[in-house]
């Protein structure tokens, strides 16, 4: 596509890929070689940084890059952390949690799910129940943000009671990771995995695993895949600081930018400010147009918002056309029990961004003759 005068991407208001900063695309516009030293230190970098950004640098835990999307660091974890006698407990309150089953289901492991609804909160004693019923469990996996929804599960609370069984914890930190605070150590996960193209600002290309020193060593030989296989893939960067295969080069150096102006805002805690103000004003603003969330205010987060179809006569496809039109873009919804619309609060978006969105929205809705009453 060649740019001409005036040109702009369209402001991203998704779960990812996100809208990123100029600096952070530019830093793709080099070609390093993957076992040039640079790069190799970048990696090495990044792994230090995604530590510190997890709270557990110098605390037994190591951070591992897996070439592929985030659901591949998620199927990575799960085919290469479940004994040949093991099977999981999942649970699940969304479609990204259904995905996680969906995962261990076509690996043939023993599994069980513990299902609630869509708009309900996993309680963390079912879980401690569910566990004591089947000593055989030997893993237990969640959904951080439900990126379906937007709700934050209690992962803490969880993790507490899984850790005092002595059992593999996994969270799917997709979509919170670097703007939700998370105590990795207190909450006792094992394993964590997220993406590049989430909180932290980057481009597609991989996912990261936050992993317990501790539980990596028991792994060995427990992979059911090659190219997915943690345990070698932590080994190999250990032992020369290189991807077995081919790495996805640019991606990690527009990561590597990302972090930096990550550190810059703030770290964690300050990205999650933007992010909150962000999500503040995009509610406000909705709700006051007769918008209604798809969740009640206690059970939401901040990092995407489901919203609900008006009752009469809404056309979507017309709707997220209209916004195109104007240089927005939002995703359907993913529940199951309701027709919703999806509005992402992360990225490079900034209040004034959202005002945009709100004003192209009440736009659409007096074009398409939309009824908010």
């Amino acid at each position: 596509m060649t740019k001409i005068p005036g040109w702009k991407d369209k402001i991203l208001f998704t779960p990812g890929p996100l809208t990123t900063s100029n600096t952070v695309k530019q830093a793709m516009l080099r070609d390093l070689g993957s076992r040039d030293i640079e790069f190799i230190s970048t990696v090495q970098w990044i792994r230090d940084k995604l530590l510190e950004l997890g709270g557990v640098s110098n605390k037994g835990y190591e951070a591992i890059l897996m070439q592929g999307s985030g659901t591949f660091g998620i199927e990575s974890v799960i085919s290469s952390t479940t004994p040949d006698d093991g099977g999981w407990l999942v649970i699940v309150n969304g479609a990204y949690g259904h995905r996680l089953a969906q995962i261990v289901k076509t690996l043939n492991l023993q599994y069980e799910i513990l299902k609630y609804a869509e708009d309900q909160v996993p309680v963390p004693q079912d879980v401690a129940e569910a566990l004591d019923k089947n000593p055989d469990i030997s893993n237990v996996g969640i959904v951080h943000c439900e990126t379906s929804t937007g709700m934050f599960n209690p992962i803490e609370e969880i993790g507490v009671l899984v850790g005092k069984r002595r059992k593999v914890f996994f969270v799917d930190a997709m979509s919170s990771f670097g703007a939700v605070p998370i105590d990795i150590e207190k909450s006792k996960i094992d394993y964590l995995v997220s993406s590049a193209n989430k909180c932290i600002e980057g481009v597609p290309g991989f996912s990261f695993i936050i992993a317990n020193y501790n539980s990596l060593e028991k792994i060995k030989s427990f992979s059911r895949s090659i190219v997915l296989d943690l345990y070698a893939q932590w080994k190999g960067l250990e032992k020369n600081g290189q991807f077995r295969f081919t790495p996805p080069t640019h991606s990690i150096l527009a990561f590597a930018q990302a972090i930096r102006e990550l550190i810059e805002e703030g770290g964690v805690e300050g990205r999650a400010g933007r992010y909150i103000e962000n999500y503040e004003t995009l509610i406000r603003g909705m709700e006051s147009m007769g918008f209604k969330t798809y969740l009640p205010k206690e059970a939401r987060g901040y990092i995407i918002t489901s919203f609900r179809y008006p009752e009469s006569g809404f056309d979507f496809t017309a709707f997220i056309k209209s916004l195109g039109d104007k240089d927005i873009v939002i995703y359907p919804g993913k529940v199951s029990n309701a027709d919703c619309f999806r509005i992402g609060n992360i990225g490079r978006i900034f209040k004034a961004d959202v005002h945009n969105l709100l004003n192209a929205i009440k736009a659409s809705v007096e074009e398409l003759n939309i009824s908010l009453s």
